[in-house]
């Protein structure tokens, strides 16, 4: 098992991303749940360090930027109404996000060989994405308040309801009951949604690609 998981950095990354996303309901509600998500996310970077330390991408820039938004998921569980803490951990974890993302997508496009790893690094690398604008909503809320609006009428949202709204936009499922109502929120929104069409049209499609084009070969 061990060596599966040194074998398949990027498929420990994406396992922990969805293990995430079932916790959150279960542990959002009271302080020791957020306490216990602050200290997931905090192994959910240092999966993401790992796994990015694999990748052409320069390692100390992601622990140079890793380093900070791990204190800070610990923080944001123990200060959740904290304004200050909660703007500084997503402007430090949205940069962290996007640039493992980065960093993976230049591992999927370093050959033309499709392994195995690679093929769990192209789900993992779309779910940072999608947490990496789930803080960039997260900042937007903070800085302009009532950017996003719910079907309840609620105009602060908790960082679960932005990474469902994040989800729905780059799948472009529309499914989301979060809607961009400032101008800052609308822009961010369609920026996350070109980036989905361009990762399938990009990074899905080259994958298949080099799969039909090896089985062509054969």
């Amino acid at each position: 098992m061990l060596e599966a998981v040194r074998r398949h950095p990027s498929g420990v990354l994406l396992a922990a991303q969805l293990l995430a996303v079932l916790a959150y309901p279960f542990a959002d509600a009271n302080t020791a749940g957020r306490a216990f998500l602050g200290a997931m996310g905090t192994g959910v970077v240092l999966i993401a360090l790992w796994a990015v330390r694999r990748t052409p991408a320069l390692g100390w820039i992601a622990v140079l930027l890793g380093g900070p938004a791990m204190v800070f998921s610990v923080l944001e569980a123990f200060f959740p109404d904290s304004d200050g803490v909660v703007l500084t951990s997503a402007l430090l974890h949205a940069p962290f996000y996007f640039y493992v993302s980065y960093g993976m997508i230049r591992y999927l496009f370093h050959d033309d060989r499709v392994t195995t790893d690679e093929l769990y690094a192209t789900g993992a690398a779309f779910t940072v994405v999608a947490w990496g604008f789930a803080y960039v909503y997260v900042a937007c809320q903070a800085v302009w308040p009532g950017s996003f609006v719910g079907a309840g009428g609620a105009e602060a949202h908790r960082f679960f309801d932005l990474l469902f709204l994040s989800f729905t936009n780059l799948t472009s499922v529309g499914l989301s009951d979060i809607v961009p109502i400032l101008g800052h929120a609308r822009s961010l929104v369609m920026v996350e949604q070109v980036a989905g069409v361009l990762y399938v049209a990009l990074v899905i499609a080259r994958l298949v690609g080099l799969t039909v084009a090896r089985a062509a070969n054969r």
